[in-house]
């Protein structure tokens, strides 16, 4: 619901005259402000504070912060707010995020500050975290509403917020409820006070009364505007990141730099061949590195004709592309041992245009240093000197191209510079290889390649490698040695149980990386019951975080038991139920996601840099950034560049990139677009402050299964 407040030429000239500003006329219909695209946060250092500020830094919108913990901090006053720039008044940021409604110690000038600049700019002002208590627009939580937990409650969007900043969403917002020895959301719950200008946007039934109580809302008073959250939460959590994006949406009004979407992208690896398959009794896998020389009888897992049937009726039902990586061997081998027959071929051939193709190397050999596999863990292979033995700069070379040959004569529609290694192999991999083999950059410049997979639990950011950029993947916890669903839960079993209850122990030896299971689950069940839910919400997670990473799994995965579809579908049928049509998947092949993630580096290394400026007066808004740059933006539907459209439609707003070159962007927006307008109402004093309590995140709790924030202390 937007509404815009004007006020008197007389009451702005009053306003800017008690900021030191000069005075002039200021309304919607002949603007004279120039209102910066950059967003203040205020920080306690607490998690809500920092999940907002996290929203900002990922979709790439600038934003100033400033910590009150910091004794250095700047003064936050009228000159720090606003200045004058090129004879017009000048508001330095498009809106401002506090701890609550008032961090300020009481009679506090920067609490005086901040409001009569909100007034005056009519800038928005999100409390983060707050009490729900009339100085907020909301009755006391205590007597007529709620104060405790809200783990597991299923919040909603009202019909406000469908039609003003939340109308992405599908109308329902889950809270976690992830571990019942956590506590992960605590909330206040309460009705609008008496007489009080407040719109919920999302709501919660009250336990045991019939009225449902605001979690997020806005509220109206005193020429100001602030949107008042009253749950508590971080940046991982499913909630937060289910309304981050309504968030900024509502504080910048639409008009802002960056952009947040949601991307998933699923690439299957060894494609063609078979992989190797886990011994439940010997807890190792033969054929591969894991399982001593001569232990064990490969039995190996291959996809067969009517898994790839499976695979295209199921894309049709979703609407989605897997990424095929493929090994031209797996078919050419199979082949030399069937005389000559490959159904499993023959039919990926004739449905090639159904998938994305990837070109996986052909042998899947090892392209990092020399594996010495006489003992487990395998070791680099050293010459007598001492030093590395690599494999060479012509083998690397060989498996590119001899597969790229392959691909090409069946047909398959790829791009020759995407490249997946076997198992990432070139890149580094520590402990037994703590550097990129040197002949891998050479190889790839020879064969063209310019994006190069590399994991991203060992190898998270981009980098150049030779010719190529990387593009970290996300691996599933779904192993590539499990056809059946019992195969998956007994080597899960064997990694993350204790030595006590039969397990490796790892899970004891690497206690900051991984969790010990309480006791091993039932291979009949936990697969469905444990592991799917659990890798459906980490996936889901990445999905909901503005992340283009892909992740990955395997050609096994599609075969036997299909286990793998148990946690796409988990994925995105959640994620239907989530998000309205306007707000799709975005499901980018694997060239196109390292363009998306190389622009955003340059982006935020520009913002970093102090290189962009961006700024708004009335309908136009105007970026600076250096040339070779491209600008990421969100604007309202009907924005214009130049007289063309401006980026493409998300959410129900337009976002995108814009090519620079070095000159003054400019973007025009629809005359339907509420431009900032200073509200009317009495220039009252600084609210009282707030006793919004301090909240805190469980200790050892990380990524990728972070817990919520525990319930505050009072």
């Amino acid at each position: 619901m937007r509404r815009t407040i004007r006020t008197t030429a007389l009451a702005t000239g009053a306003l800017i005259a008690s900021l030191g500003l000069s005075a002039g006329p200021v309304h919607a219909d002949a603007p004279t402000t120039r209102v910066d695209l950059r967003v203040l946060v205020v920080s306690d250092g607490g998690p809500a504070t920092d999940a907002i500020a996290a929203e900002l830094e990922t979709a790439g919108t600038p934003y100033t912060e400033v910590n009150l913990q910091d004794s250095d901090r700047p003064v936050i006053d009228a000159g720090f707010l606003a200045d004058t720039v090129d004879g017009l008044p000048r508001a330095k940021f498009q809106a401002v995020v506090l701890p609550n409604d008032n961090p300020f110690p009481a009679g506090s000038a920067e609490m005086t500050a901040l409001a009569s600049y909100e007034r005056t700019y009519a800038i928005p002002q999100v409390d983060a975290y707050t009490y729900a208590r009339p100085e907020v627009g909301l009755q006391y939580a205590v007597g007529t509403g709620y104060a405790g937990s809200v783990d597991g409650v299923r919040a909603e969007v009202t019909q406000a917020g469908l039609a003003g900043p939340f109308g992405y969403l599908d109308g329902a917002v889950p809270f976690e409820d992830n571990s019942p020895a956590v506590g992960e959301s605590y909330a206040y719950l309460s009705t609008p006070a008496p007489g009080a200008d407040f719109v919920p946007y999302v709501q919660a039934a009250i336990p045991g009364r019939a009225t449902k109580g605001s979690l997020v809302g806005e509220y109206r008073h005193d020429g100001r505007r602030e949107l008042v959250v009253t749950f508590v939460y971080n940046q991982h959590q499913q909630q937060f990141r289910l309304l981050a994006r309504g968030i900024v949406e509502w504080m910048t009004g639409g008009v802002h730099l960056g952009a947040d979407r949601n991307y998933f992208a699923v690439h299957v690896d060894d494609v063609f061949a078979a992989d190797d398959r886990w011994d439940t009794e010997l807890n190792c896998t033969p054929g591969d590195v894991d399982c001593p020389p001569g232990e064990g009888t490969p039995n190996p897992v291959r996809m067969v004709p009517a898994d790839v049937d499976h695979a295209t009726a199921w894309q049709d039902s979703r609407d989605f592309t897997l990424d095929m990586a493929y090994n031209g061997s797996g078919s050419v081998d199979h082949r030399l041992e069937n005389d000559g027959a490959d159904p499993l071929a023959d039919r990926l051939i004739a449905d090639r245009d159904d998938f994305r193709w990837i070109n996986h190397t052909y042998t899947h050999a090892f392209l990092g240093c020399r594996q010495d596999v006489s003992v487990v863990p395998w070791k680099c292979a050293t010459d007598p000197d001492g030093s590395t033995q690599w494999v060479s700069r012509n083998e690397i070379a060989d498996e590119i191209a001899t597969n790229r040959v392959w691909g090409e004569t069946a047909g398959l529609p790829l791009e020759d510079d995407e490249l997946v290694t076997g198992e990432h192999s070139g890149l580094k991999v520590t402990p037994q290889q703590p550097t990129d083999n040197p002949n891998l950059g050479p190889a790839l410049a020879d064969t063209g390649i310019a994006w190069l997979a590399s994991d991203s639990s060992r190898d998270p950011v981009q980098r150049q490698v030779g010719s190529a950029t990387t593009v970290s993947r996300y691996p599933m916890n779904v192993f590539y040695n499990a056809g059946r669903a019992a195969e998956q839960v007994d080597e899960y079993n064997w990694i993350y149980t204790s030595r006590a209850q039969g397990g490796s122990g790892i899970c004891e030896d690497n206690p900051a990386t991984s969790t010990c299971l309480p006791a091993p689950l039932d291979t009949a069940t936990g697969y469905a019951e444990h592991i799917v839910p659990l890798e459906t919400r980490i996936a889901l997670g990445h999905v909901l975080s503005n992340d283009p990473k892909p992740h990955f799994i395997h050609q096994s995965n599609l075969a036997e038991d299909r286990i793998a579809y148990p946690v796409l579908d988990g994925v995105l049928g959640d994620y239907d139920d989530l998000f309205a049509g306007n707000t799709p998947v975005v499901n980018l092949r694997m060239e196109d996601i390292g363009v998306e993630m190389q622009r955003r580096a340059a982006w935020r290394s520009a913002v970093d840099a102090g290189q962009v400026t961006a700024y708004r007066t009335g309908d136009t808004v105007t970026v600076q950034a250096p040339d070779g740059v491209a600008v990421t933006a969100t604007m309202p539907a009907g924005t214009l560049r130049a007289g063309t459209g401006f980026g493409d439609a998300y959410a129900g707003a337009l976002s995108g990139w814009a090519a620079t070159t070095g000159g003054p962007l400019t973007l025009d927006l629809p005359s339907t677009a509420t431009a900032p307008s200073p509200a009317t109402g009495p220039d009252d004093t600084a609210a009282a402050p707030s006793t919004a309590p301090r909240t805190r995140v469980p200790a050892g709790v990380s990524d990728p299964v972070p817990y919520g924030a525990e319930r505050p202390a009072p």
